[in-house]
């Protein structure tokens, strides 16, 4: 993760895929995941993770799968064919769950040719102040061989010195100033870095700002600073 933009997700959570393509394609400069969750899903299909592709997107599917494991490992193995970055998980779903949601994507990666998503275990909602069940969620999500979590930046050093290698997805990312809106756990774009986040998502302390270009900007130079620290 080299580059900065490969650190930086952005949220597209409308209803409208066109609208969601020209935001992503204005701010593409600044962001090199792009989070697609359950509404713009719903509202385009699979075809949005296509054109999120063709814009040099790496794609983040959020849509939290959680179900009994057979359920999960068709599930994932057919989001995975289309070639996204990032899956997730629900980690209280168990370790059966998510080693099947393992199975189902690299299962339907290969059949597509792709290569498979890194798989996330969701650890505990950011808009929950109540995080007891964290570590158990982490060590479950270790267990089960996932890639890494999603979670806030205050867990992202319990996260890198359980397992190193894992990739800390974070919400709750907010610049200075910026309302913390229904989020209890967050954290400014290079405090989440410094912490041990691995890739931030900026959904609306970008989108609702005055001038969303110039708070790309700002989520990108703190990110980049914090990275070069």
């Amino acid at each position: 993760m080299s580059d900065v933009t490969s650190h930086l997700a952005l949220g597209l959570d409308f209803d409208d895929p066109d609208y969601a393509l020209g935001r992503a394609a204005a701010l593409r400069e600044w962001f090199g995941v792009a989070k697609v969750g359950y509404e713009l899903y719903g509202a385009a299909g699979p075809s949005i993770l296509v054109a999120l592709r063709e814009l040099g997107y790496s794609v983040f599917l959020d849509v939290k799968l959680h179900d009994i494991p057979h359920t999960v490992e068709r599930g994932a193995y057919v989001l995975a064919r289309y070639g996204v970055g990032y899956l997730n998980v629900h980690a209280c779903g168990g370790v059966d769950m998510m080693r099947a949601a393992v199975t189902g994507a690299n299962e339907g990666a290969s059949a597509a040719g792709v290569a498979p998503p890194t798989l996330l275990g969701v650890t505990v909602l950011t808009s929950d102040s109540d995080t007891r069940a964290f570590s158990p969620r982490l060590q479950a999500a270790i267990d089960a061989g996932l890639g890494g979590v999603v979670c806030s930046a205050h867990e992202a050093t319990e996260v890198k010195r359980a397992a190193p290698t894992f990739v800390t997805m974070v919400p709750g990312i907010r610049l200075a100033g910026s309302s913390r809106d229904d989020q209890s756990r967050v954290a400014t774009p290079g405090e989440a870095i410094r912490m041990g986040s691995d890739i931030v998502i900026a959904v609306r302390t970008v989108h609702n700002a005055p001038d969303p270009l110039a708070a790309a900007q700002q989520v990108y130079d703190e990110v980049e600073a914090a990275l070069h620290r």
